[in-house]
């Protein structure tokens, strides 16, 4: 399944902490937004592993599914292309 994940995180050590997570797990594309192509058990490691840290009063992490259909019709104005795609789970 591909999943674009954003965050929202206000305290700089779990915002870190999150990133470090996603980085381990997609594609960092912007500021606090993730690609990642993922199975099943993947999206449930990675669910479980940022419920843990968050806080849900404080902070927020958003799960966006994109069918295959709607993944050709990314578009992008501007940036730097994607230069890493190599990922590793943690």
């Amino acid at each position: 399944m591909f999943i674009v994940i954003s965050y929202d995180i206000p305290e700089d050590n779990r915002r870190t902490k999150i990133h470090k997570i996603l980085k381990s797990y997609g594609q960092w594309m912007q500021f606090s937004v993730f690609e990642c192509e993922l199975t099943d058990a993947q999206y449930a490691r990675l669910r479980s592993r940022l419920s843990k840290l968050i806080k849900p009063s404080e902070d927020s992490i958003r799960f966006y599914f994109l069918c295959g259909c709607c993944q050709p019709k990314i578009e992008r104005i501007g940036g730097e292309q994607v230069r890493d795609d190599t990922i590793f789970f943690a």
